[in-house]
């Protein structure tokens, strides 16, 4: 298992930067943030990304996508991480696409996928039941009607659900909240009766939805795969986001470490820079060795999605090391950022404050500490 990228992976690492630093700045953010946009990104960014070929990384080529493999989104989620950008790269591609392009029929690549990876249409996957993540919990029932189904229910901290062109729904077929069985995946366009998606404030003031289902009638053709069969497949995908936002952690919080280590090397106290006090070189040493295997875990579990041979729960196990590793040590750079940089740095003055926001939702986005900790327990008891 490879560790590192390899030529082609930093020269995308490379281009990503260049791109992002500047074309989407923290600045950016900010702006958005201010001007209370509700998709949170900026459309005009999206289709430059798309251009460059980002949209099309994971997929096929018989899909239209550039077959780089899951290893080819870790330079661009951690770009994005550095710059806090924010485009629906996970939403609609890493986690509804990479679903349709596992499960969807050709049709529904044809008429969903396809569009997407040309960024002229927008997908979200509606999981969430609960404030916290818990993907086998699914409540939402789909009870057969005709030759269709019938949804009722709710979809909480939908990502990049405000303004999507089709929601991907987790909803329950047969079995009880809680097992594996019984999971379904249905396409939902917009458009549908009974569908609203309204606004879900975050303290990050990225796009997050919630989204009604009032008596929605759906064909049997808005199935993805079996009925009552999709959580291998949603489990699989899981990992892809999971692994996805361990590399975003990692690139937030390794441009939060620089940011602070260059403050206490011009920061002056006593007439000497604040870095020359030992305790802060503790402080900021510890956090140097926890960004080194932080990113030892995010590779590994990067590489683990492109090895065909690892079975599920060893694929599962590194995803959950590598989200948990980086959402901790996020954690713990951002703390020590805002410590470090002392009252300021929790004011809307430095971008240190929009970093903290961001890591927070992000560590919580998919599970948590706890829950990948709880995760990789119980794969680990699997794979011995």
């Amino acid at each position: 298992m490879n560790l590192r990228y390899n030529n082609e992976q930093r020269l995308l690492a490379d281009s990503a930067r260049d791109f992002l630093a500047a074309r989407s700045p923290v600045a950016a953010q900010r702006r958005l943030r201010d001007q209370g946009v509700a998709q949170g990104f900026d459309t005009q960014l999206w289709r430059e990304a798309v251009e460059l070929g980002w949209s099309a990384i994971p997929f096929a080529p018989h899909l239209g996508g550039l077959d780089f493999g899951c290893m080819g989104l870790g330079p661009i989620f951690e770009a994005k991480g550095q710059h806090l950008s924010a485009t629906p790269l996970l939403s609609s591609v890493v986690l509804a696409g990479s679903l349709l392009a596992l499960a969807g029929s050709a049709p529904q690549q044809e008429q969903w996928l396809q569009p997407a990876i040309r960024g002229e249409r927008r997908l979200a996957l509606a999981l969430e039941e609960s404030g916290r993540h818990r993907p086998r919990d699914v409540a939402l029932a789909a009870v057969a009607d005709g030759d269709g189904f019938r949804l009722t229910g709710e979809k909480f901290w939908v990502i990049d659900g405000v303004a999507a062109d089709a929601y991907v729904v987790a909803a329950r077929t047969a079995g009880q909240p809680g097992e594996e069985q019984g999971i379904s995946l249905f396409l939902v366009p917009a458009d549908t009766p009974g569908v609203q998606c309204s606004v879900l404030p975050m303290i990050d003031s990225r796009n997050s939805g919630r989204l009604q289902l009032d008596q929605v009638r759906l064909g049997r053709e808005a199935l993805l795969g079996v009925a009552g069969g999709a959580w291998a497949v949603l489990d699989a995908v899981l990992d892809r986001g999971r692994a996805c936002l361990a590399a975003e952690l990692l690139g937030a919080a390794q441009q939060l470490f620089e940011t602070t280590v260059e403050y206490l090397k011009t920061r002056v106290q006593f007439d000497v820079p604040i870095g020359s006090f030992q305790a802060l070189q503790h402080r900021a040493a510890k956090l140097y060795t926890d960004l080194a295997l932080a990113r030892s875990a995010v590779m590994a579990g990067l590489a683990a999605l492109d090895e065909a041979q690892l079975a599920p729960a060893q694929r599962g196990r590194l995803v959950s090391l590598a989200k948990w590793k980086a959402g901790d040590t996020a954690l713990k750079v951002a703390n020590e950022a805002v410590q470090m940089h002392g009252g300021i740095g929790v004011t809307d003055e430095l971008d240190v404050g929009l970093y903290l926001k961001r890591v927070r939702v992000a560590q919580a986005c998919l599970g948590d500490r706890d829950f990948h900790c709880e995760r990789y327990a119980a794969l680990d008891e699997a794979c011995a």
